[in-house]
């Protein structure tokens, strides 16, 4: 059996490590919200039965709706998926066979996915420290090259680029024809969030992934959305399934966009606990990346390997 590939599952791991497994596991290698999901998804579940009863709506409209509320985009920019994970798998046989730059370190999906999709691809890895970006370093890469994909907040940093910062790497991008694709999967989690995406509407290369399933802790049920060009999202559309979202995650997202006190809390509750934790993790000797979410990158520095590190802790 080799490594597996994300998170979660943690019975892979201990076969992998030829070690037993224990009754009682605190699961460390996803970033899901602690909390679970919102109260009300509890309390609605029994009611939510007749609906599998029948066929989902195949557009999930009421769901849409409610992004192009909260994203104030057109419904024609906004794109529902099984998952980040189905995005990314979209935007990969968007880019089919096409030259990809990965912003490094990053997500493993994205490279698994284009490679899947016989893109070529090249790393360009950010310097340990402050791990930003600078235009200007990447922007001739950019002249030869079809897409760039970039996490905001960064994966697995935690690292969260301004505005401004996001903004001069898109016109950089617009000049020479290279696409954005932006991974905003944890940005709700960041106590003022940064997004870029209400610049899809004006700059046809830029494209915004979001999930619902880490703040709001439906992994589970898989529930994300893209924000992009229309052009984009109609030949994007044509790869999906007909049915590609279950009727319980539909449901449950339009809930989970009305749980706005949750949000709040969780928010206030994670940046408490992380600046607690990394307070303590450096006085320790660690050395921990400065992230604004709900997870940060951290390296050992003394004799102990991360392999004992990730047994014995």
């Amino acid at each position: 059996m080799s490594w597996p590939l994300h998170g979660s599952n943690p019975q892979y791991i201990y076969q992998f490590l030829q070690l037993p497994k224990q009754e009682k596991i605190i699961d460390f290698s996803v970033n899901i919200n602690p909390f679970g999901p919102p109260p009300v998804i509890r309390k609605k579940w029994p009611e939510w039965h007749a609906a599998i009863a029948d066929y989902p709506d195949p557009y999930g409209k009421d769901l849409v709706g409610m992004v192009v509320e909260k994203e104030q985009l057109p419904s024609s920019s906004i794109l529902l998926g099984n998952g980040g994970a189905e995005l990314i798998a979209l935007v990969a046989r968007f880019f089919a066979g096409k030259r990809v730059l990965l912003i490094q370190p990053t997500f493993s999906e994205y490279e698994r996915m284009c490679h899947a999709y016989g893109c070529e691809m090249t790393n360009f890895t950010l310097t340990e420290g402050d791990w930003r970006l600078s235009v200007a370093e990447v922007e001739p890469l950019l002249k030869t090259h079809d897409v760039m994909f970039l996490c905001n907040p960064n994966n697995p940093t935690g690292i969260l680029y301004s505005e401004a910062e996001l903004i001069n790497l898109i016109k950089a991008c617009e000049k020479h024809q290279c696409y954005l694709v932006v991974d905003e999967a944890f940005y709700d989690f960041v106590e003022k969030p940064v997004t870029i995406a209400p610049r899809c509407e004006t700059h046809p290369h830029l494209m915004v992934i979001r999930s619902l399933t880490k703040m709001y802790a439906i992994a589970g049920l898989r529930l994300g959305y893209m924000l992009a060009d229309t052009r984009v999202i109609e030949q994007l559309k044509g790869y999906q399934a007909h049915w590609n979202m279950n009727a319980l995650a539909l449901l449950a997202g339009q809930e989970c966009l009305k749980a706005h006190e949750y949000v709040t809390y969780t928010k206030n509750d994670i940046t408490t606990e992380r600046n607690r934790v990394t307070g303590e993790l450096s006085k320790m000797g660690y050395i921990i990346s400065d992230s604004e979410v709900n997870f940060y990158l951290l390296r050992i520095q003394n004799e102990m390997t991360s392999y004992h590190f990730f047994v014995f802790y």
